[in-house]
């Protein structure tokens, strides 16, 4: 009798094309792939797959059996996260974050799943936005939380939140107490986001005119670090506010006055149609929740100031 892992594993190796991939994304080896496509086309009495060059194609009977496997995969998925425990959704979901998140909620997000899905494991990665869409394209992550939407056939997207941008500078550099025109921001570095993502080409188109001198612009892959070089007063970090609330509190950053207007970093999640999507899903929801309760908090202190 034909048994969903065996039908999991045929979806796998159609959907990424490679005994390899499946192998990965099944967190198994290749001879095991093997093995049960080999058990799943001795069961079938046909052949599944073209195995040419190292590329797994499926046949034309392959292709039939796909439009199944997607529906029988994707009612188990239904079943289980409908009918079963919270506790039978198990397994790992790799998820990719921007960084704004890891200093926002995502510590919150990882309790509350730990909390309604303590079965499911998440592994986590942190990068830019375009490698973690290209990594999610590349389906290597399911589940990314970027400044979105992703735009790809099939994929899904969710907003999350919205964060400002603001130029944010220590106290030792004297800028504070007032109005701060572009002429006196451009007399700094100035500290942001990395190369080839959004924020980072906005600031630079934002100080590319004629009247301006060539812009210091200092580019990093960790918050961290621009956190740390604008404490220092080695510049003005342009980031959102909102990961910076302890120094603002204790003064150790001030958020400038200035008229220079920024868009705000619009963060969604987003993920590739798939028949066992359902986890996915339901951690999306987790993170929309949490996302948007923390923007609330931040609107009502923000209005307090």
């Amino acid at each position: 009798m034909t048994d969903f892992r065996s039908i999991e594993t045929f979806l796998w190796v159609v959907k990424l094309g490679s005994f390899r991939g499946a192998a990965q994304r099944l967190n198994t080896t290749q001879p095991a792939i093997s093995q049960r496509i080999a058990q799943l086309e001795r069961e079938m009495g046909v052949k599944l797959l073209n195995r040419d060059h190292r590329v797994a194609s499926p046949t034309p009977s392959g292709r039939q059996m796909m439009v199944y496997a997607e529906k029988l995969i994707g009612l188990r998925s239904e079943m289980m996260a409908e009918v079963g425990d919270r506790s039978a959704m198990r397994g790992a979901l790799r998820l990719g974050v921007a960084e704004t998140i890891v200093h926002t909620w995502l510590p919150r997000l990882v309790k509350s799943v730990n909390e309604v899905y303590p079965n499911l494991s998440l592994e986590i990665e942190v990068d830019i936005t375009p490698n973690l869409t290209a990594r999610l394209l590349a389906q290597e992550i399911e589940l990314a939380f970027v400044l979105g939407p992703v735009s790809a056939s099939g994929a899904h997207n969710r907003v999350l939140c919205d964060y400002p941008i603001g130029f944010l500078a220590s106290p030792a550099l004297g800028l504070g107490d007032g109005p701060v025109a572009r002429q006196d921001l451009a007399r700094f570095p100035i500290i942001t986001f990395p190369r080839k993502t959004q924020p980072y080409e906005t600031v630079r188109a934002l100080f590319n005119t004629p009247d301006l001198p060539p812009i210091r612009l200092h580019a990093s892959t960790s918050l961290a670090t621009v956190i740390h070089m604008a404490n220092e007063g080695l510049g003005i970090a342009v980031i959102p506010s909102a990961i910076v609330e302890n120094e603002l509190a204790d003064g150790r950053l001030q958020l400038l006055d200035t008229d220079l207007k920024l868009p705000p970093l619009t963060f969604t999640a987003s993920w590739l149609a798939s028949p066992d999507a359902v986890a996915i899903e339901r951690v999306a929801n987790l993170a929309e929740q949490i996302a948007q309760a923390r923007v609330v908090v931040d609107e009502v202190e923000t209005a307090r100031h």
